[in-house]
């Protein structure tokens, strides 16, 4: 019967008919399938004998004559589909299209699918997966495997080659899609003539770090080296590399190892890596030695639920021994090391489970980290109620570990001491308030160390504290803390090792006193009950004044058992800028304070743009620290201000440094042309060095810079005083353009002018697909400079002219000179590092072919004279790309080498034969 072609009934027809099928599938067993109808034009029900059949055609109306079912969301296409409901098969007839969901596109007259076992055959079925296209009289597929008899097969398939340039014919094929391709009783063609026959071929599918590698090289002393890696997999959830290592010079010559990986291979095991190799050991100087390394690294991670668990049990083990590449007297060769971790959480506590151990150790070596076999951890979640916190936690293990040399009973034991160890540590804190502003609170920490020995260590702290507030506001403060502290105990480990002994009881009484808003008073005092006098702390005083105009912080620490001033700093500032007062309304006319503080900024007005600051100190070993005073003068905007500075050492008495700093933006115009001044000016009246940097901003990416270093009173042998440059350029990120300009050098104030100048200009541009960078320069002369020339330039960048030529490299050129004017002579240097020029040509739509140059090579000329090598040496490359296959000739002239290679997809240019200074070679058989 023919379906309408109106929207909504469609729509509803279809869903229907995708439910009917879906369910006659389902019923059929355990393996079951969906089948969902997307686009069909007719559907009829038939009945032959006892099978029952649902065919889906097509009509005017279907796009390119074809329906469209989905099967577990793979896509199938054909002219007709049948479905046999009682055999549970599904039959593509006429131009039939299988999308899998592994990546690969069937497509024949004629496929049958089973849906009982999700397999498929057919006849004269072409399958194709990326550029790989396989043709085959008769094809069956299972999950995880194609089967074809009478194949033909070739990676040139997307190409769009006729003929193919090569290709492999096949009496059975084996596809493992996306690992591996095997041929048996092969023919080899060559634009579809064969031309070699091969009993079997691998071809690998996989990504560059799942495919086989082989490497052939021959040394000095190893001779003739061969190393392959070979990937497999076992299942669909492990994948492996065997490893063989072959030597020729070596006693044991062979080895051999494996490195998995395994997602979920297990319940419980989320992943599992084993990597082991057993290498024959290398040679020891020029001695050979007997036997083989090993290097095995072991892992296994995963989690186990647990009732009542928060969370799974995570746990992990780890199992490493490390020989390969350790010399015989390495203290580590030939130890394995086992580490094993597991963590659970709980609603009450979480729990550790470690375990740490070394087989195979010197014994007589000690033991810096510390074996444990085993490690328990508990840790009971925080208890909170009230102002009662508490948290604890309890480590207990059997450890191994180098003696603490503090203790000479673990000394005596050897290099390492085993024993038994229990640490607890708590925390716990209580507070509450008392009465009207007072509150009282105590604090308790602990931990503690008990060991198998008898010895113990103790870190315990206590501390109560009852505070007061009083005042009209509450504004006035007194806290009285009294604490104890011990820390005591000697460790055997030296891991866990306490340094030193203390015991104190700190009694401390602090007041805060604020007699006027903005002003502050305080004093600190503590007193140590187990400490000698000369041991007790200094008292604390400190005032803090924000009323404007004047912001002032003070601090002084005496102590009053020795009468030492111990220190004393003082910060202060008058005026400066302030919050203006809010314009009062009827409604809401000001405050008190507001009314108050209006006066003060009315009564000061004058300094709204004048701040005066002081910074002063005195420390009881350096005495009194330099007096620092500063002026600052703000404009209308607070970017614009002038400030001077001047520092007096007062103990000597010297003036020791006198400064300027100056901002100041345009006031007009500010969007399109901004003008911004900046300079700092320092003298250094000890040493009558004068630095500086002024600097002229325009729209925020155009500067003209003037800096100076110079020595007011030099040594009458000084060539020159000190350093002058100006410069002008642009300044800033995301410019595609940017360039400066600089002048300057040595100066010499003396004679008034530079005794060796130079000009130095840069240029650097950046575009999508470009960048280029020149920078240059240029030494004039100067009161002890007496040539013009060019000393340096450097060229650098990458150009692209869409996808047929690129320039890119680095271009360097320098010039020094040696010896006396006028009889110096110049060296000159140009390296390339490199330069590398390449250009595409397309003879057709399926070749490429490259040009390729690149120069990495330094030439000097002393004195005008080029010294060797002289000649450019560069290394010139064609090559030749067919899209499945690529060729390379190369020629390298700085090393006399060439070289013709070959390339597969997937792989690096293999080299076929190649000629060097010792004569013609084969690689793959002679490394």
């Amino acid at each position: 019967m023919n379906l309408p072609r109106r929207r909504g009934r469609l729509s509803r027809w279809r869903w229907l008919t995708a439910l009917g099928l879906g369910l006659a599938a389902l019923g059929g067993g355990a393996q079951a399938a969906t089948v969902k109808i997307v686009d069909a034009g007719t559907l009829e029900l038939r009945r032959i004998g006892e099978q029952e059949l649902v065919v889906i055609g097509a009509d005017a109306d279907s796009p390119d004559d074809l329906v469209e079912v989905q099967l577990d969301g793979e896509v199938l296409r054909a002219r007709r589909i049948e479905f046999n409901r009682t055999a549970r098969t599904l039959t593509l007839v006429g131009g039939a299209r299988y999308a899998t969901g592994e990546g690969q596109t069937l497509s024949g007259d004629d496929l049958v699918i089973d849906l009982s076992t999700n397999s498929l055959s057919g006849e004269d079925v072409l399958v194709s997966q990326g550029r790989l296209l396989i043709r085959g009289e008769e094809l069956e597929r299972v999950p995880g495997q194609l089967r074809a008899m009478g194949s033909y097969f070739t990676p040139c398939g997307g190409c769009g080659q006729t003929p193919n340039d090569y290709a492999f014919q096949a009496e059975q094929l084996l596809l493992y899609p996306g690992d591996r391709l095997v041929a048996y009783r092969v023919q080899v063609l060559l634009a579809d003539h064969p031309v070699l026959y091969l009993p079997a071929l691998v071809l690998p599918l996989n990504e560059p770090s799942r495919q086989p590698r082989l490497e052939l090289s021959r040394g000095e002393r190893d001779g003739l080296t061969a190393l392959a890696d070979l990937p497999f997999a076992v299942g669909d959830h492990t994948l492996g590399t065997t490893l063989l290592r072959f030597y020729q010079n070596r006693p044991a010559r062979f080895g051999a190892g494996v490195d998995l990986r395994s997602y979920s291979p297990l319940p419980y095991v989320d992943r599992a890596d084993l990597y082991l190799l057993a290498d024959p050991k290398p040679f020891s100087g020029t001695t050979p030695q007997e036997g083989r390394d090993l290097d095995v690294d072991f892992s296994v991670r995963g989690r186990v639920p647990l009732e009542e668990a928060v969370s799974p049990l995570d746990y992990d083990l780890q199992v490493v021994r490390r020989d390969i590449g350790r010399s015989a007297t390495d203290p580590l060769r030939g130890v394995t090391s086992v580490k094993f971790g597991a963590r659970v959480d709980y609603p009450l506590f979480t729990g550790q489970l470690n375990l740490y151990n070394l087989l195979g150790g010197d014994p007589t070596r000690s033991q810096y980290t510390p074996l444990k076999w085993p490690e328990v951890v508990i840790d009971p979640k925080p208890y909170r109620s009230g102002g009662l916190s508490a948290d604890m936690r309890l480590t207990a293990g059997q450890y191994t570990a180098a003696p603490n040399p503090d203790s000479p009973s673990a000394v005596r034991q050897g290099p390492n001491i085993t024993t038994s160890r229990l640490e607890e540590q708590h925390d716990i804190s209580y507070s509450r308030p008392l009465w009207d502003g007072a509150e009282f609170s105590v604090r308790n920490r602990f931990t503690g160390r008990y060991y198998g020995t008898g010895a113990r260590t103790v870190d315990l702290s206590i501390e109560g504290r009852l505070s007061q507030r009083f005042g009209a506001e509450d504004q006035h403060s007194l806290s009285l803390t009294s604490g104890y502290l011990r820390y005591e105990g000697t460790s055997p480990f030296a891991f866990d090792r306490l340094s030193g002994r203390r015991l104190s009881a700190p009694q401390t009484v602090a007041l805060t006193f604020v007699p006027a808003d903005g002003a502050a008073f305080s004093v600190s005092h503590t007193h140590d009950l187990l400490a000698e006098r000369d041991r007790q702390a200094a008292t604390a005083f400190g005032v803090r004044v924000d009323r404007y105009p004047l912001q002032l912080s003070s601090d002084l620490s005496h102590n009053f058992y020795t009468g030492t001033l111990e220190r004393w700093t003082l910060n202060s500032t008058l005026g400066g800028s302030f919050v203006p007062v809010r314009t009062p309304t009827p409604e809401r006319p000001l405050t008190p304070e507001e009314a108050e503080q209006l006066r003060v900024q009315q009564a000061y007005a004058w300094l709204e743009r004048l701040a005066l600051s002081t910074n002063w100190g005195y420390t009881d070993r350096g005495g009194f620290q330099p007096l620092t005073v500063r002026a600052t003068v703000t404009g209308d905007y607070r970017t614009d201000n002038i400030s001077v500075y001047a520092t007096h050492n007062v103990v000597t008495p010297q003036l020791r440094e006198i400064g300027l700093n100056a901002t100041m933006t345009k006031s007009y115009d500010t969007v399109l042309n901004p003008v911004t001044f900046s300079t700092a000016q320092r003298l250094n009246l000890i040493t009558d060095l004068w630095t500086g940097n002024t600097r002229v901003l325009w729209r925020g990416q155009y500067a003209f810079e003037a800096s100076h270093s110079l020595n007011m009173n030099p040594l009458p042998t000084a060539k020159d005083t000190g350093r002058v440059t100006f410069s002008v350029g642009t300044q800033g990120s995301g410019r595609a353009d940017n360039w400066e300009v600089a002048y300057g050098g040595p100066f010499d104030l003396r004679r008034g002018y530079w005794t060796e100048p130079a000009l130095r200009a840069s240029y650097t541009s950046t575009r999508p697909g470009e960048r280029f960078r020149v920078s240059g320069t240029y030494n004039l002369p100067g009161l002890e400079q007496r040539r013009s020339e060019l000393v340096q330039l450097s060229l650098g960048g990458s150009w692209q002219a869409g996808d047929r030529v690129s320039l890119a490299g680095e271009a360097a050129y320098t010039r020094t000179r040696s010896g006396t004017y006028p009889n110096d002579i110049a060296t000159d240097r140009l390296s390339f590092s490199p330069l590398a020029v390449g250009v595409r040509f397309e003879p057709n739509p399926q070749t490429d072919l490259y040009l390729t140059g690149r120069l990495n090579q330094v030439f000097t000329w002393v004195d005008g004279q080029l010294q060797e090598p002289g000649f450019p040496q560069p290394v010139l490359a064609l090559t030749l790309d067919r899209c499945c296959w690529a060729a390379q000739a190369e020629a390298d002239f700085s090393q006399g080498r060439y070289r013709f290679s070959v390339g597969m997809p997937g792989s690096d240019f293999s080299p076929l034969l190649e000629r060097n200074k010792n004569g013609w070679a084969v690689p793959l058989l002679s490394p």
